[in-house]
């Protein structure tokens, strides 16, 4: 009897105020909850082949800390690091990890105050999607899915 292996695990990991989605300025956000963003990716991972760790929290180190548990327990990161975009302890776990991650963004940065455009962040991911509100997600975790095939390949 042969044994099936375990889906590949990605860590969706949310910074600061992700869990205010759906009610904080809805007019740049949406009206999507974090809730919704979850299902949307529980979902999509198992469209993909894909377990999924989601979490959000809003505290720096604890952030910094769940990225560090990913080496060696997950095969990639999907992260939203919201308000820690230019946390240079969270870059350096990221690059630490040594495993693929991808930053999201629900608004485009690229089109809003000066100081949300710079990510020490995508300094550490390979891609990142940013403006396509929260199917943004979705993208991120099909991205995922591809790399680690092509990794497996």
């Amino acid at each position: 009897m042969s044994q099936s292996a375990s889906p590949p695990l990605v860590a969706v990991l949310n910074g600061p105020n992700m869990n205010m989605l759906g009610l904080r300025q809805p007019h740049l956000y949406g009206s999507a909850t974090l809730d919704d963003v979850e299902q949307l990716c529980a979902e999509t991972a198992e469209q993909l082949g894909l377990a999924i760790d989601f979490r959000q929290t809003n505290g720096e180190g604890e952030l910094v800390s769940w990225v560090q548990e990913c080496r060696g327990r997950a095969q990639g990161i999907v992260i939203n690091p919201a308000g820690y975009t230019t946390s240079i302890a969270l870059m350096d776990a990221l690059l630490a990890a040594d495993i693929p991650a991808i930053e999201v963004h629900v608004t485009n940065i690229h089109r809003r105050e000066e100081f949300r455009q710079h990510s020490y962040v995508s300094k550490a991911a390979i891609g990142v999607i940013c403006g396509l509100g929260v199917r943004g997600y979705s993208l991120a975790l099909t991205a995922m899915a591809d790399l680690l095939l092509e990794a497996s390949a």
